[in-house]
């Protein structure tokens, strides 16, 4: 089985590629620097793209059984000016687009596309329970799940089951926010940002991969999917759940004026969230390995 996956060599295409290759199916990832590409796993062929177009690429859609788009620029590298808000939404709305062109261009479809899409299409929403009916918000990261879901949509009216994931906040060794929240903990400072009281909805990447390959396999696993754990918390109980499991006090906040002043306008990924519930894929059948935050924690961080 060929898989092709946009975004390949970020924090859950490279944890995709090595599971499926682990597996032996063929797995390429698309970049646009292959020549700096390090520490794949065997197996897994780094190919190269301009990220706009089925250019030097299109040719091996055809006959693929799945395309996996997560290609985008990075929504938590550096202030949100608006020539990078720019290029965080076109980055995700180009790769769409070319993965439509090469769809178009297959003799053999794809069977699947899974597009990426995050949690932030719904906007803050305090304490209420957010699943997959639940509308969009109206910022600016609202904004670019919009139209990053729609930029694939076309391949649907070419026969090609799509499904939509719409990922919380992974929790990794290798990247993401964890790295990132643990650190003050070590130095006796951690604890709740801002007020704590929002919603941290989270998914270990072991249950990313797996809920990826579950629509993958799953031909009646069709539209929008959120992918997070089925138990979220707030930030305070999160940290409380991450100082346990380092042995590390959880008693120094960090002000949200702080926050905003070191952030600008990024800092809604910390201080608003989202009370998540994965209610698709539960209904589907998909079982999490990790679905409290403490084990998942202490399987990353033990």
């Amino acid at each position: 089985m060929r898989v092709i996956i946009t975004g390949g060599t970020g924090l859950i295409g490279r944890a995709l590629a090595a599971n499926l290759a682990f597996e032996l199916y063929e797995v390429i990832v698309l970049t646009r620097h292959p020549e700096r590409v390090t520490r794949l796993p065997q197996g897994v062929q780094a190919v190269g793209w301009d990220g706009r177009t089925a250019n030097g690429w299109g040719g091996l859609a055809d006959g693929a059984d799945v395309i996996v788009n997560l290609a985008g620029e990075s929504i938590a590298a550096g202030w949100w000016t608006e020539a990078r808000k720019r290029r965080i939404l076109e980055s995700r709305v180009n790769a769409g687009r070319a993965v439509v062109e090469a769809v178009k261009a297959a003799t053999h479809k794809p069977s699947v596309v899974i597009q990426a899409s995050a949690v932030g299409y719904y906007g803050p929403h305090g304490d209420e329970e957010v699943t997959e009916a639940t509308p969009a918000g109206n910022d600016f990261l609202a904004q670019v799940c919009r139209e990053w879901e729609a930029s694939s949509a076309e391949v649907e009216s070419l026969g090609v089951r799509r499904a939509i994931l719409r990922t919380g906040l992974v929790l990794s060794r290798a990247g993401g926010p964890l790295p990132l929240m643990r650190l003050p903990f070590y130095f006796f400072v951690g604890g709740p940002l801002g007020g704590g009281k929002q919603w941290f909805p989270w998914i270990h990447i072991a249950d990313e991969v797996g809920a990826i390959r579950f629509a993958m396999k799953k031909t009646d696993a069709q539209g929008v999917f959120n992918l997070c754990a089925p138990n979220p918390l707030t930030n305070a109980d999160f940290s409380r759940a991450l100082a346990k499991v380092i042995h590390r006090p959880s008693f120094m906040p960090a002000p949200a004026f702080a926050v905003r002043l070191l952030l600008g306008e990024m800092s809604t990924l910390l201080l608003d969230g989202q009370r998540e519930i994965p209610q698709r894929l539960q209904q589907l059948g998909f079982s999490f390995r990790f679905a409290e935050a403490e084990p998942a924690l202490r399987d990353l961080l033990g």
